[in-house]
């Protein structure tokens, strides 16, 4: 108790004492170094390290700047990944290049190449070009307007806040030194504003607007093209229409009461109230064009629609809801997208949407062919409020609807298994398929939390937090693996509950791996080594001693974190899968095997997140594990069996190094196993008959 108290005082020291660095611009020379020929520098534009491009002979070919003073999204390691950024006068990316990261998967997992490969994709990319990372959906992309950059594999969350730190720094220097966007806040729909109105109203306001194309429009349009003759139906019928489309922005209510009926208007609302910066664009379209293409899936981005406001993209993605239209509406297919006020949306200023007529040439591997249609919308101020500032917040609602399906299959996981265990713990104890019912909950936690989901926790994300904190930087980091994210609260809900075991006994992947090594061991008869009691105690000190190190080295030496955080063997057992250099993979088998000898020798002695846990354990609010005046003295059968030598002599518990593996529970409660109770069930022993002696008689 007294160990794991000094290291909170050591980590308040640590964090109260660092140094407090903030993100200052590389110095011209530093920045100079990673210029690519024929660039250099020229004058500074402003204090955040953005300058003039110059070419060869003088020539102004735009900016550059880092990502980091512009755009500091903090990754994984707690610190941003800062990147080189070269952008021409018409905001097309001329390079971009790694300055520094310290991302856990690339610092020694990946290795840079990858990440480096992925920042080539950007060099002839503009700013204006809906740009993801991903893949796009079906086998071909045919007519999108969406610009994919290829991910990196085990990687995603990392690419994704460089993506976001390049796409924010380019659009803040594009917002500073460019023309077409505006530098206000966007407006933002007003709650209180209460207008009765119709669709006719909607109409003659221009508050819902219109495009008709008919046939022979298209024909005049693919005209000359290989597809001018790959629309039958237009040729047959030239004055049909093609396109009758209807546009309105239904964020304000007033608004969205007139086109959707009821149940469609509270569903509209109950979706604002989880993603309030987004704005709903509803579509009406009556014709034969349609709005998405036949490899569309719900909740991504319409492959025919693409939208754009002072020439910038405007990002657009379905909103997935289902509803219906109020009776004057026109009938149609109709669909609901949102877009992210936060990215520059501004409704009330005029927006062009872009509609594709996609046209395929042949039949074996047919070629496809677009071109595009316009409507301009703008919807009146009046329905509007524009904040006085805009807040910056990260872009982790995405990272969450990603994720969405494995988010609620974990939630199910964790639910159950802590309902469990509060509830219906010692009935769980004490059914004989006990063993078989943990093992397969490991299973499942090695399987679809770590295998799957990557959701093995690390020290790595406590000193990333550690020197966010030491730095004054931000815990947005986090939210950008939301899977992890909810392991940890249900982590720190456990140190409550039941201390360090919730997370080291059940959730963890490679200590269930252990786990699954030790029962290896058994069948394989091999023998089992175990240090003395004392020895025990002083090799269990070793994981605290690890946690300070680690601790200053995040203090004093945070580009070195990464390299002292290889302690762990999750990143090469779970993260990699094992594909790694030799001596990584060599280093993770080592601890697995010994597994098999030694039960969890790494949890037990090495782990530094098990000296987090056990210290954070310190707030369990109970001694959760039932104890009688008979345990230690005399009967000793529980600390005996503990595989995790967490029973003193004197029967009490160290919920420090308690791991939640319920045997003892088990022993308490089973009357043929416990020795008091064994004790207690016998009948009274009865005195043996004696025949009086003659003294005895006499007297």
């Amino acid at each position: 108790m007294r160990a794991q108290l000094a290291f909170f005082v050591l980590l308040a020291l640590a964090v109260i004492a660092g140094p407090q660095v903030f993100a200052e611009p590389l110095t011209r020379a530093e920045l100079e170094r990673h210029l690519p020929q024929p660039y250099t520098l020229g004058d500074p534009q402003n204090d955040k390290g953005v300058y003039k491009l110059i070419n060869i002979g003088g020539i102004d070919a735009g900016y550059a700047f880092e990502t980091e003073p512009l755009a500091p999204l903090p990754g994984f390691s707690g610190a941003p990944i800062n990147m080189l950024v070269l952008l021409d006068p018409d905001g097309v990316f001329l390079d971009v290049r790694l300055i520094e990261q310290n991302e856990p998967i690339f610092v020694s997992g990946l290795g840079e190449a990858a990440l480096r490969r992925f920042l080539e994709q950007y060099a002839g990319r503009s700013i204006t070009s809906s740009l993801v990372v991903g893949s796009p959906y079906g086998a071909e992309s045919g007519g999108s307007s969406l610009v994919y950059l290829d991910g990196v594999t085990k990687a995603t969350a990392s690419v994704r806040i460089a993506h976001e730190s390049i796409m924010g720094a380019a659009l803040a220097v594009s917002r500073e030194k460019m023309q077409g966007l505006s530098l206000d806040p966007p407006a933002y729909p007003d709650p209180a504003h209460e207008e009765p109105l119709t669709w006719d109203d909607l109409v003659a306001q221009r508050l819902a607007t219109r495009l008709v194309v008919t046939n022979a429009e298209v024909d005049a349009a693919f005209a000359g093209t290989l597809w001018e003759d790959d629309d039958p139906e237009a040729r047959a019928d030239p004055d049909g229409v093609y396109l009758d489309l209807w546009v309105v922005d239904i964020g304000p209510p007033s608004i969205a009461r007139a086109v959707l009926d009821d149940d469609g208007f509270a569903e509209l609302q109950r979706f604002l109230q989880i993603s309030p910066n987004d704005e709903p664009l509803l579509l009406i379209e009556s014709a034969r064009h349609g709005l998405v293409g036949p490899e569309f899936v719900r909740n991504t981005a319409p492959d025919w629609i693409s939208a754009e406001q002072g020439g910038f993209p405007v990002a657009l993605r379905d909103a997935d809801l289902i509803f219906d239209l109020a009776p004057d509406v026109p009938e149609g297919i109709a669909m609901i997208l949102r877009t992210d006020r936060r990215l520059g949306f501004d409704p009330i200023r005029d927006w062009m949407l872009r509609l594709q007529a996609v046209r395929r040439h042949g039949v074996f591997q047919p070629q496809s062919g677009s071109i595009e249609f316009s409507i301009n919308h703008a919807t009146d101020d009046r329905f509007f409020l524009r904040p006085q500032a805009a807040a910056a917040t990260p872009p982790w609602l995405s990272a969450l609807r990603d994720r969405q399906t494995d988010m609620i299959l974990l939630a199910a996981l964790l639910a159950g298994l802590v309902g469990v265990l509060f509830f219906r713990m010692n009935q769980l104890a004490g059914t004989r398929l006990f063993t078989p019912i943990r093992l397969s909950v490991l299973a499942l936690v090695i399987g679809f939390v770590g295998w799957w989901g990557q959701g093995q926790l690390s020290i790595v994300t406590v000193l990333g937090s550690l020197r966010a904190t030491v730095d004054g930087g931000s815990f947005a980091f986090l939210l950008y693996d939301p899977f992890s994210l909810l392991i940890w609260a249900v982590a720190i809900l456990g140190f409550v509950l039941w201390g360090r075991g919730l997370f080291c006994g059940w959730l963890c992947p490679f200590g269930a791996m252990q786990e699954f090594a030790h029962h290896a061991g058994r069948i394989l008869r091999l023998p089992r080594l175990e240090p003395t009691g004392r020895w025990d105690l002083r090799l269990k000190s070793i994981k605290y001693v690890l946690l300070a190190g680690m601790i200053a080295t995040a203090v004093l030496a945070p580009g070195q974190v990464d390299a002292v955080a290889e302690i762990e063997p999750f990143k090469t057992a779970i993260t990699t899968l094992f594909i790694r250099d030799w001596y990584y993979v060599a280093y993770a088998a080592f601890w697995l095997a010994a597994g098999m000898l030694h039960f969890k020798g790494f949890c037990r002695y090495v782990c530094p997140l098990g000296a987090v846990m056990a210290i954070g354990g310190l707030v369990r609010g109970r001694d959760w594990i039932a104890r009688r005046p008979d345990c230690g003295n005399p009967c000793q059968l529980c600390r005996v069996k503990c595989n995790y030598g967490a029973i003193g002599k004197t029967g009490e518990i160290r919920y420090s190094e308690c791991f939640q593996c319920l045997d003892c529970v088990t022993i308490h409660n089973d009357d043929r196993q416990c020795v008091p109770l064994v004790l207690a069930k016998r009948p009274p022993r009865r005195e043996p008959f004696k025949a009086a002696s003659a003294k005895d008689m006499a007297s």
